[in-house]
């Protein structure tokens, strides 16, 4: 029977509209395929908005990536069609995101969007949400034809096929192999898109300089299906009736909207004989009363829950899963047990090895006349401190009725190990709770009541939930300049990697004084000593080469080791071996640089590195002789620096050792003299001393000079050029 929906613009959603196609995309599998071949059919304008934007994702696997001319990781993918097509524009929004997640995310995701896509690509980190909160939309637009939405980011951890194997070779990120992982996405067509694009505009255009181009809608054509629709994807719904409902906490220019958590409470209220939820987490007490309160007021009502098992680190288990008892026990509180169940899914295998899937989907289902599919959990901070966007259907036709019962079956068909045609049968029965849980195959995967007692115990007064799932922002409300009182937001990530930066290069420098006071080896003496005993014999190299290589790390002063190395193998060995151990040290603290920064530094640095890192690209290997020839900063630092710039590994060599031979020539003279000064004082070995150190000042001055005028002739050949084509 169909029913009016319940959808009130400005109360329980935003807007009521409509979706000429729409079909759910269950897994990553089947959304990252999806999204895809859609990106590869845009031709005007591409719009993500997420709590991630990963570049290294690939989004197809085995043969089809391997049989895909356009490339799979996302990064590349969007590079490709970037350069394909000049007149593309692509906006990628992403939270700016807190501590809490830096194990989750890519690092430099920034600086590796705008370094390595072409300029109609442009990237922006939303870091206007307050503080405790999230950007939590996952939105999708190609060409303002398709949307996609739901739960579902481009991110790691996220791919699985629905068979979720024990073992699968796809599930493989950076930092190793995760477990199966559950998720539902949808795409849509029709005048629904239109809402979602005003919405992502807004999202954009309030924290970016420049606002997103309108390209305009295509006309609604029910006949086909849109050009940019995913190949493969067989439409679910046709013509149906749905509304959007979203969270926005209140920010500087904006009113808290909590249409999700109206609307959930709403949509209970509807409930008669089933209601069917799978999300993420569970401790919104407020949606735990309305579903006990309509079980009593319904006696047919039954209602199953399906989440994850166990938890991810300490917050999440004292967080949620000990908010997740008192919401159980909420739910059940004067209800039969054969009413009610919250589950997790899991598999044991013929070997008896067990997986538990990670479900992250926000779904939920009343009888076969809504279906919600979004972004949202059941929790406290989706209801008033993260941005969140549900899609909502109405069952308002019985083709629609039958989408919604097989969205709902399929998903429980997945969870329970049976086939998708079998659900109906047990949700029409009398106890559909029971005759789910009940028959199912013991080898496949398997409904069991959670019991989070094994993990934790709820508590009333619990610290965790407080910073992971709170109804306000963690900060206090602060005055702006009109005198209007604004959350603070979350640090931004350029203040928290600076921040982290200062503390690093702290605890160093702390460490480097305190092994330099109490390690006793680390000396000029000792270190002269030890080369000493290496003096003749065949270990002389490698030894010499050690000493650079940990007196560059400990930011040992490379000219104490110099004229240590030349006063012990004189004035022809000294400078090979003294050359040959600063490249060495100066090329691993180049490497270091390079892995540390990623580029990444170099943009937090702001325009004063950006400047130097131009100087030194201009120059190059001369710019680079230049700063050796006069030592401006500690050797081991330059090489840091030159690490994080933007010169090859091959010019800064190139440029040390043009700087640095005619100085290690210098101090194996100076070191040969001090050596001889003490072994056999005359006039000879002290006018070597003084020679050495004449020649080693004007190697600094001359080469100083050189580069200067070099750089003045290729600025002034520059100019002619210009000149010549002007």
């Amino acid at each position: 029977m169909t029913k009016q929906n319940i959808f009130e613009p400005g109360k329980n959603c935003w807007q009521e509209t409509q979706a000429c196609y729409s079909s759910p995309l269950i897994d990553c599998a089947n959304y990252y395929r999806a999204l895809h071949s859609s990106i590869c059919k845009a031709e005007k304008q591409i719009i993500i908005v997420g709590w991630d934007i990963d570049s290294r994702i690939r989004l197809l696997h085995g043969e089809e990536e391997e049989q895909s001319e356009a490339p799979s990781r996302i990064g590349d993918l969007i590079r490709w069609k970037a350069e394909q097509n000049p007149d593309l524009k692509i906006y990628l929004l992403r939270w700016d995101s807190s501590f809490a997640f830096f194990d989750q995310r890519e690092m430099w995701a920034l600086e590796v969007w705008q370094d390595k896509t072409p300029e109609n690509v442009q990237a922006i980190l939303d870091d206007s949400i307050p503080m405790g909160g999230s950007q939590h939309q996952k939105i999708v637009l190609i060409d303002n034809e398709v949307v996609f939405s739901g739960g579902m980011d481009v991110a790691l951890h996220r791919w699985d096929t629905r068979e979720h194997k024990i073992d699968e070779p796809g599930r493989n990120g950076p930092d190793g192999e995760y477990g199966p992982f559950h998720d539902v996405q949808i795409v849509s067509s029709g005048p629904l898109v239109k809402h979602f694009a005003e919405l992502a505009h807004w999202r954009w255009n309030r924290i970016a300089e420049k606002p997103i181009e309108s390209i305009g809608f295509p006309d609604t054509d029910m006949d086909d299906l849109p050009r940019c629709w995913p190949d493969g994807v067989k439409p679910c719904f046709t013509n149906a009736d749905c509304a959007i409902a979203r969270t926005i906490p209140e920010m500087e220019d904006t009113e808290l909207v909590q249409e999700v958590r109206h609307m959930l409470i709403n949509l209970i209220g509807q409930a008669e004989k089933f209601i069917y939820i799978e999300n993420q987490f569970a401790t919104r007490e407020e949606i735990a009363y309305a579903i006990n309160k309509r079980m009593k007021e319904c006696p047919d009502l039954h209602v199953v829950i399906v989440s994850s098992y166990d938890p991810k680190g300490l917050f999440e288990s004292e967080a949620y899963w000990a908010s997740r008892i008192t919401f159980k026990n909420i739910i059940e509180k004067d209800i039969d047990d054969d009413r009610v169940m919250m589950t997790y899914s899991s598999i044991r295998d013929q070997q008896g090895r067990m997986a538990y899937k990670r479900v992250h989907s926000k779904v939920m289902t009343i009888d076969n006349q809504y279906l919600v599919i979004g972004s949202s959990n059941l929790s406290n901070r989706s209801m008033t401190l993260d941005t969140e966007v549900d899609l909502v259907f109405h069952g308002s036709t019985e083709e629609n009725q039958r989408c919604i019962e097989f969205v709902r079956n399929d998903l429980l068909a997945e969870h329970t190990g049976r086939e998708t045609d079998q659900m109906q049968e047990l949700i029409d029965s009398d106890a559909p709770v029971t005759a789910i849980m009940e028959g199912q195959l013991a080898h496949g995967y398997v409904l069991t009541e959670i019991d989070d007692s094994e993990f934790t115990t709820a508590s009333e007064t619990n610290v965790f939930r407080s910073i992971s799932d709170p109804e306000e922002p963690l900060g206090p409300a602060i005055p702006d300049f009109h005198g209007k009182f604004s959350a603070i937001t979350n640090p931004r990530r350029r203040t928290i990697m600076i921040s982290l930066g200062v503390i690093i290069l702290a605890l160093i420098a702390g460490a480097l004084i305190l092994i330099s006071n109490t390690v006793p080896w680390l000396d000029g003496d000792r270190i002269q000593a030890f080369l000493e005993e290496s003096r003749g014999t065949y270990f002389a190299l490698p030894t010499v080469l050690l000493v650079y290589l940990v007196g560059g790390l400990l930011f040992f002063p490379v000219t104490v080791l110099s004229l240590a190395v030349a006063a012990i193998f004189g004035p022809i060995w000294g400078p090979i071996y003294g050359i040959m151990g600063a490249l060495l040290s100066a090329g691993t603290t180049f490497l270091l640089g390079k892995l540390l920064g990623n580029a990444g530094l170099r943009k937090l640095g702001g325009p004063k590195v950006e400047a130097v890192d131009e100087k030194l690209k201009k120059s190059g290997i001369i710019g680079v002789a230049a700063i050796r020839m006069l030592p401006v900063a500690p050797f081991s630092l330059v090489n840091l620096v030159a690490g994080i710039s933007s010169i090859t590994l091959i010019q800064f060599l190139i440029g040390t050792f043009l700087g640095m031979a005619p100085q290690m020539v210098a101090k194996g003279l100076v070191g040969d003299s001090i050596m001889q000064i003490f072994r056999n004082p005359s006039a000879e070995t002290v006018s070597y001393l003084v020679g050495g150190l004449v020649f080693w000042l004007a190697m600094i001055i001359g080469s100083q000079k050189a580069a200067k005028m070099y750089q003045a002739k290729k600025e002034e050949a520059k100019e002619e050029s210009e000149e010549c084509i002007a």
